[in-house]
Protein backbone atom coordinates (compact mmCIF):
# COMPACT_ATOMS: atom_id res chain seq x y z
CA UNK A 1 0.00 0.00 0.00
CA UNK A 2 2.90 1.98 0.38
CA UNK A 3 4.40 1.97 -2.86
CA UNK A 4 1.31 3.71 -4.55
CA UNK A 5 1.82 6.88 -2.76
CA UNK A 6 4.91 7.03 -4.46
CA UNK A 7 3.58 6.36 -7.67
CA UNK A 8 1.75 9.11 -7.72
CA UNK A 9 4.13 11.31 -5.91
CA UNK A 10 6.44 10.44 -8.99
CA UNK A 11 3.74 11.17 -11.79
CA UNK A 12 2.35 14.21 -10.29
CA UNK A 13 6.78 15.29 -10.60
CA UNK A 14 7.28 14.24 -13.77
CA UNK A 15 3.98 16.06 -15.10
CA UNK A 16 5.31 19.28 -13.26
CA UNK A 17 8.44 19.29 -14.94
CA UNK A 18 6.65 18.48 -18.61
CA UNK A 19 4.53 21.25 -17.22
CA UNK A 20 7.54 24.10 -16.30
CA UNK A 21 9.30 22.79 -19.57
CA UNK A 22 6.64 23.89 -21.87
CA UNK A 23 6.13 26.69 -20.13
CA UNK A 24 9.31 27.49 -20.67
CA UNK A 25 9.97 27.17 -24.20
CA UNK A 26 6.48 29.00 -24.60
CA UNK A 27 8.29 32.14 -22.64
CA UNK A 28 11.79 31.56 -24.96
CA UNK A 29 9.89 31.77 -28.01
CA UNK A 30 7.58 34.91 -27.13
CA UNK A 31 10.54 37.08 -26.02
CA UNK A 32 13.26 36.17 -29.01
CA UNK A 33 15.06 34.33 -26.79
CA UNK A 34 16.50 31.12 -28.54
CA UNK A 35 15.99 32.70 -32.49
CA UNK A 36 18.23 33.17 -35.10
CA UNK A 37 20.90 35.80 -33.84
CA UNK A 38 23.79 37.31 -35.59
CA UNK A 39 26.96 38.81 -34.12
CA UNK A 40 28.18 41.73 -36.04
CA UNK A 41 31.36 44.23 -35.16
CA UNK A 42 31.66 48.40 -36.26
CA UNK A 43 34.53 50.37 -35.80
CA UNK A 44 33.59 53.81 -35.15
CA UNK A 45 36.97 56.57 -34.71
CA UNK A 46 35.20 59.15 -32.99
CA UNK A 47 33.87 59.09 -29.51
CA UNK A 48 30.83 56.75 -28.35
CA UNK A 49 30.32 58.55 -25.07
CA UNK A 50 26.47 57.65 -24.32
CA UNK A 51 26.33 54.22 -26.50
CA UNK A 52 26.04 52.04 -23.44
CA UNK A 53 25.93 47.72 -23.81
CA UNK A 54 22.01 47.07 -24.59
CA UNK A 55 22.14 50.55 -26.93
CA UNK A 56 19.31 49.45 -30.07
CA UNK A 57 20.49 48.84 -33.46
CA UNK A 58 17.93 50.13 -35.45
CA UNK A 59 17.77 49.57 -39.38
CA UNK A 60 15.75 52.64 -40.62
CA UNK A 61 14.38 53.57 -37.59
CA UNK A 62 13.11 49.79 -36.84
CA UNK A 63 15.05 48.04 -33.93
CA UNK A 64 16.48 44.84 -35.39
CA UNK A 65 19.34 44.44 -32.36
CA UNK A 66 21.40 46.01 -29.31
CA UNK A 67 25.05 46.34 -28.72
CA UNK A 68 26.29 43.82 -26.41
CA UNK A 69 30.11 45.25 -25.74
CA UNK A 70 32.20 48.28 -26.50
CA UNK A 71 35.36 48.12 -26.24
CA UNK A 72 38.50 50.54 -26.64
CA UNK A 73 41.49 48.68 -29.06
CA UNK A 74 45.12 50.24 -28.97
CA UNK A 75 46.98 49.59 -32.28
CA UNK A 76 50.37 49.09 -31.59
CA UNK A 77 52.13 49.55 -34.86
CA UNK A 78 50.22 53.24 -35.49
CA UNK A 79 49.33 54.12 -31.96
CA UNK A 80 46.26 54.82 -32.64
CA UNK A 81 42.56 54.31 -31.03
CA UNK A 82 39.40 53.04 -32.50
CA UNK A 83 36.17 51.58 -30.85
CA UNK A 84 35.13 48.40 -31.26
CA UNK A 85 31.25 47.82 -30.90
CA UNK A 86 29.70 44.34 -31.24
CA UNK A 87 25.91 43.92 -31.77
CA UNK A 88 23.54 41.17 -32.00
CA UNK A 89 21.28 41.37 -34.91
CA UNK A 90 17.72 39.68 -34.75
CA UNK A 91 17.00 38.15 -38.18
CA UNK A 92 13.74 37.20 -37.28
CA UNK A 93 12.80 41.12 -36.53
CA UNK A 94 12.89 41.04 -40.30
CA UNK A 95 10.32 39.72 -41.96
CA UNK A 96 11.16 37.95 -45.44
CA UNK A 97 9.65 37.57 -49.08
CA UNK A 98 10.76 35.44 -51.50
CA UNK A 99 12.43 32.20 -52.13
CA UNK A 100 16.28 33.11 -51.03
CA UNK A 101 17.32 32.46 -47.65
CA UNK A 102 20.49 32.97 -47.61
CA UNK A 103 22.42 35.56 -45.38
CA UNK A 104 21.69 38.76 -47.53
CA UNK A 105 24.13 41.32 -44.91
CA UNK A 106 27.11 41.17 -47.42
CA UNK A 107 25.36 42.17 -50.33
CA UNK A 108 23.25 45.21 -48.27
CA UNK A 109 26.69 46.23 -47.38
CA UNK A 110 27.77 46.18 -51.10
CA UNK A 111 24.41 48.08 -51.75
CA UNK A 112 25.50 50.74 -49.24
CA UNK A 113 24.40 49.64 -45.79
CA UNK A 114 26.58 51.54 -43.52
CA UNK A 115 26.37 52.23 -39.30
CA UNK A 116 25.97 55.57 -38.12
CA UNK A 117 25.89 56.92 -33.83
CA UNK A 118 22.55 58.83 -33.65
CA UNK A 119 20.85 60.40 -30.49
CA UNK A 120 18.41 58.52 -28.54
CA UNK A 121 17.37 61.63 -26.45
CA UNK A 122 18.78 65.05 -26.07
CA UNK A 123 18.39 65.29 -22.35
CA UNK A 124 19.99 61.96 -21.47
CA UNK A 125 22.41 61.60 -24.44
CA UNK A 126 22.71 58.50 -24.68
CA UNK A 127 23.11 57.06 -28.29
CA UNK A 128 22.07 54.24 -30.31
CA UNK A 129 23.54 52.40 -33.65
CA UNK A 130 21.57 53.95 -36.96
CA UNK A 131 21.95 51.20 -40.10
CA UNK A 132 20.84 52.76 -43.17
CA UNK A 133 21.96 52.86 -46.61
CA UNK A 134 24.42 55.75 -48.09
CA UNK A 135 25.17 54.44 -51.80
CA UNK A 136 27.50 57.15 -52.39
CA UNK A 137 29.66 56.11 -49.18
CA UNK A 138 32.93 54.37 -49.79
CA UNK A 139 33.34 51.13 -48.62
CA UNK A 140 36.41 51.27 -45.64
CA UNK A 141 36.77 48.30 -43.19
CA UNK A 142 39.90 48.66 -40.75
CA UNK A 143 41.34 45.53 -40.29
CA UNK A 144 40.69 44.24 -36.88
CA UNK A 145 41.01 40.66 -34.93
CA UNK A 146 37.42 39.51 -35.15
CA UNK A 147 35.56 36.24 -36.27
CA UNK A 148 32.34 38.48 -36.67
CA UNK A 149 30.87 40.37 -39.49
CA UNK A 150 31.98 43.74 -40.26
CA UNK A 151 29.71 46.47 -40.69
CA UNK A 152 30.98 49.87 -42.63
CA UNK A 153 30.46 52.53 -40.50
CA UNK A 154 30.25 56.52 -41.57
CA UNK A 155 30.51 60.02 -39.27
CA UNK A 156 27.52 61.81 -38.85
CA UNK A 157 26.93 65.28 -40.34
CA UNK A 158 27.41 66.42 -36.85
CA UNK A 159 30.80 64.71 -36.47
CA UNK A 160 31.62 65.53 -40.23
CA UNK A 161 31.06 69.52 -38.95
CA UNK A 162 33.09 69.17 -35.53
CA UNK A 163 36.04 67.21 -37.46
CA UNK A 164 36.16 70.88 -40.02
CA UNK A 165 35.94 72.89 -36.54
CA UNK A 166 38.72 71.21 -35.02
CA UNK A 167 40.90 71.69 -38.15
CA UNK A 168 40.53 74.72 -38.12
CA UNK A 169 43.64 77.03 -36.39
CA UNK A 170 41.68 79.46 -34.52
CA UNK A 171 44.56 80.88 -33.30
CA UNK A 172 45.58 81.86 -37.17
CA UNK A 173 41.72 83.06 -37.75
CA UNK A 174 41.89 85.40 -34.76
CA UNK A 175 45.60 86.95 -35.66
CA UNK A 176 44.14 87.33 -39.42
CA UNK A 177 41.29 89.27 -37.71
CA UNK A 178 43.36 91.57 -36.23
CA UNK A 179 45.60 92.38 -38.71
CA UNK A 180 42.20 93.48 -40.50
CA UNK A 181 40.86 95.22 -37.69
CA UNK A 182 44.15 96.85 -37.17
CA UNK A 183 44.21 97.67 -41.18
CA UNK A 184 41.02 99.37 -40.59
CA UNK A 185 41.71 101.07 -37.63
CA UNK A 186 44.37 102.45 -39.84
CA UNK A 187 42.72 103.28 -43.03
CA UNK A 188 39.57 105.21 -41.06
CA UNK A 189 42.21 107.17 -39.42
CA UNK A 190 44.17 108.62 -42.71
CA UNK A 191 43.88 111.66 -43.66
CA UNK A 192 42.31 110.26 -47.10
CA UNK A 193 39.07 108.39 -45.00
CA UNK A 194 38.95 112.44 -43.04
CA UNK A 195 38.33 114.37 -46.31
CA UNK A 196 36.52 111.46 -47.94
CA UNK A 197 33.19 113.58 -47.00
CA UNK A 198 34.77 116.93 -48.11
CA UNK A 199 35.43 115.23 -51.61
CA UNK A 200 32.00 113.67 -51.75
CA UNK A 201 30.44 117.14 -51.27
CA UNK A 202 32.11 118.68 -54.29
CA UNK A 203 32.06 115.98 -56.33
CA UNK A 204 27.98 115.96 -55.84
CA UNK A 205 28.23 119.92 -56.57
CA UNK A 206 30.11 118.75 -59.60
CA UNK A 207 27.48 116.75 -60.54
CA UNK A 208 24.94 118.74 -59.71
CA UNK A 209 26.41 121.59 -62.11
CA UNK A 210 27.07 119.05 -64.74
CA UNK A 211 22.87 118.00 -64.89
CA UNK A 212 22.06 121.68 -65.03
CA UNK A 213 24.52 122.15 -67.73
CA UNK A 214 22.68 118.68 -69.79
CA UNK A 215 19.51 120.83 -69.04
CA UNK A 216 20.53 123.33 -70.72
CA UNK A 217 22.05 121.94 -73.82
CA UNK A 218 18.88 119.87 -73.99
CA UNK A 219 16.12 122.80 -73.74
CA UNK A 220 18.42 124.41 -76.72
CA UNK A 221 19.03 121.49 -78.65
CA UNK A 222 14.94 120.37 -78.34
CA UNK A 223 13.76 121.98 -81.55
CA UNK A 224 16.81 121.67 -83.38
CA UNK A 225 15.94 117.98 -82.85
CA UNK A 226 12.75 118.13 -83.69
CA UNK A 227 13.32 119.92 -86.81
CA UNK A 228 16.04 117.04 -87.72
CA UNK A 229 13.84 114.57 -86.97
CA UNK A 230 10.66 116.65 -89.15
CA UNK A 231 13.30 116.70 -92.32
CA UNK A 232 13.83 113.61 -91.97
CA UNK A 233 10.70 112.08 -91.77
CA UNK A 234 10.01 114.21 -94.60
CA UNK A 235 12.76 112.47 -96.67
CA UNK A 236 11.64 109.11 -95.58
CA UNK A 237 7.88 110.37 -97.08
CA UNK A 238 9.61 111.57 -100.46
CA UNK A 239 11.78 108.57 -100.53
CA UNK A 240 8.61 106.29 -100.55
CA UNK A 241 7.49 108.62 -103.53
CA UNK A 242 9.41 108.12 -105.74
CA UNK A 243 10.84 104.73 -104.94
CA UNK A 244 8.48 103.07 -107.17
CA UNK A 245 9.04 105.46 -109.99
CA UNK A 246 12.60 104.63 -109.57
CA UNK A 247 12.22 100.64 -109.26
CA UNK A 248 10.16 101.07 -113.02
CA UNK A 249 13.04 102.87 -114.39
CA UNK A 250 15.36 100.65 -113.22
CA UNK A 251 13.16 97.47 -114.51
CA UNK A 252 13.32 99.45 -117.79
CA UNK A 253 16.69 99.86 -117.94
CA UNK A 254 17.29 96.48 -117.43
CA UNK A 255 15.04 95.35 -120.00
CA UNK A 256 17.37 97.81 -122.36
CA UNK A 257 20.16 96.19 -120.86
CA UNK A 258 18.87 92.72 -121.22
CA UNK A 259 17.97 93.51 -125.28
CA UNK A 260 21.67 94.82 -126.07
CA UNK A 261 23.17 91.67 -123.92
CA UNK A 262 21.42 89.75 -126.55
CA UNK A 263 22.29 91.77 -129.56
CA UNK A 264 26.14 91.60 -128.75
CA UNK A 265 25.50 87.75 -128.22
CA UNK A 266 24.64 87.81 -131.78
CA UNK A 267 27.39 89.65 -133.34
CA UNK A 268 29.49 87.55 -131.38
CA UNK A 269 27.94 84.06 -132.71
CA UNK A 270 28.32 85.81 -136.63
CA UNK A 271 31.87 86.68 -135.97
CA UNK A 272 32.23 83.15 -134.59
CA UNK A 273 30.90 82.31 -138.14
CA UNK A 274 33.21 84.64 -140.00
CA UNK A 275 36.31 83.22 -138.16
CA UNK A 276 35.55 79.35 -137.98
CA UNK A 277 38.44 77.78 -139.85
CA UNK A 278 36.08 76.06 -142.69
CA UNK A 279 34.23 79.33 -143.60
CA UNK A 280 34.07 80.94 -146.83
CA UNK A 281 35.56 84.47 -145.40
CA UNK A 282 38.27 82.35 -144.34
CA UNK A 283 39.01 80.32 -147.58
CA UNK A 284 38.82 83.83 -149.85
CA UNK A 285 41.16 85.34 -147.08
CA UNK A 286 43.51 82.48 -147.46
CA UNK A 287 43.53 82.47 -151.56
CA UNK A 288 43.54 86.10 -151.46
CA UNK A 289 46.66 85.39 -149.12
CA UNK A 290 48.09 82.91 -151.90
CA UNK A 291 47.56 85.49 -154.75
CA UNK A 292 49.65 88.40 -152.84
CA UNK A 293 52.56 85.19 -152.01
CA UNK A 294 52.21 84.48 -156.35
CA UNK A 295 52.10 88.31 -156.68
CA UNK A 296 55.29 88.88 -154.70
CA UNK A 297 57.30 86.25 -156.26
CA UNK A 298 56.75 87.60 -159.38
CA UNK A 299 57.81 91.05 -158.41
CA UNK A 300 60.81 88.94 -157.03
CA UNK A 301 61.93 87.61 -160.09
CA UNK A 302 61.25 90.73 -161.58
CA UNK A 303 63.21 92.45 -159.68
CA UNK A 304 66.25 89.85 -159.94
CA UNK A 305 65.90 89.92 -163.93
CA UNK A 306 66.31 93.80 -164.41
CA UNK A 307 69.05 93.20 -161.84
CA UNK A 308 70.88 91.15 -164.12
CA UNK A 309 69.94 93.10 -167.72
CA UNK A 310 69.06 96.66 -166.96
CA UNK A 311 69.24 97.14 -170.33
CA UNK A 312 65.80 94.88 -170.92
CA UNK A 313 64.05 98.28 -169.53
CA UNK A 314 65.10 99.73 -172.79
CA UNK A 315 65.27 96.64 -175.51
CA UNK A 316 62.77 94.69 -173.76
CA UNK A 317 62.67 91.11 -173.74
CA UNK A 318 65.32 89.37 -175.96
CA UNK A 319 64.56 85.87 -176.86
CA UNK A 320 65.21 83.67 -179.75
CA UNK A 321 62.85 83.70 -182.52
CA UNK A 322 62.09 81.29 -184.92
Amino acid sequence: MSEKPNTVAIGAFVIGALLIGVTTIIFALGTGFGKDRSKVVMVFEGSVKGLNVGAPVALRGVQIGQVTDVELVLDADTVELIMLVEADIQGDNIRRSGSNAENLTEELISRGLRAQLNTQSLLTGLLYVQLDFHPGSALILPPIDSPHLQIPTIPTELERLTRKLDSIDFAKVAGDLEFIASGMNSFVNSDDFQTLPEKLQDTLASVKALSAQLEGQLASSGPKLDRLLDDAANTVSLANAELPQLASLVNQNLALFEDAIKAFEGGMREIEGLVEYDSATIYELNRALRELGQAGRALQQLGQSLEQHPESLIRGRSGDEK
